[in-house]
């Protein structure tokens, strides 16, 4: 079996969808992701399924990788990273409040709250971030295909407009390793990374 042009046609589809990203969003989010650390806000990330993954590689990266190099230090908790947290708030109270009821009563005006879902559709990751909108705490939600309810929700959106998870999760994951390579760069810690 010759998979040649299937390997061609998603190799043609990123290319394609990382052509049509808007820089002007990408740099607002860099933007928020630097107004948090300079402040000493928390930044706090989660997703479900390859979401989840995308926010726990994303705390790493903050959390040794650029801080590694730098006095100051990003402050970047996933929660979704903690399973018996995560799977106690899920049986005792519901799966919808896995992340909401992580921040309830810890939310500072100089957070940043981080939701991350495919579909812009996961409920509870839109249940965290109107939970932090009511708070008066700033949101960012990172999505895919229509952006879903999150797109309308969060109050700064990075949104890979394409009907492909893969093709989704791929770019979600670009964004993460641009924003620390770009950091890395602004911190002039190139050097060392």
């Amino acid at each position: 079996m010759d998979t040649t042009g299937y390997i061609a046609d998603y190799i043609a589809l990123e290319k394609k969808t990382l052509d049509a990203l808007n820089v002007d969003d990408i740099r607002n989010v860099l933007d928020l992701f630097m107004e948090a650390y300079k402040s000493e806000g928390t930044i706090y990330v989660f997703g479900n399924g390859g979401s989840a993954s995308t926010a726990s590689h994303m705390a790493n990266d903050f959390n040794k990788g650029i801080s590694e190099y730098v006095e100051k230090k990003f402050r970047l908790i996933c929660l979704n990273d903690n399973i018996a947290t995560l799977m106690a708030i899920a049986n005792d109270i519901g799966y919808d409040e896995v992340f909401r009821f992580q921040l309830k009563n810890k939310l500072k005006p100089n957070d940043l709250v981080v939701g991350i879902s495919g579909s812009g559709n996961s409920k509870n990751v839109l249940n965290a971030i109107e939970y932090a909108k009511e708070r008066h705490v700033k949101t960012l939600g990172i999505c895919g295909y229509d952006g879903g309810k999150l797109k309308q929700t969060a109050d700064a959106i990075f949104h890979v407009a394409v009907p492909n998870m893969q093709i989704v999760e791929d770019v979600h994951m670009i964004l993460n390793h641009l924003l620390m390579n770009v950091i890395n760069r602004v911190l002039g810690i190139t050097d060392k990374c």
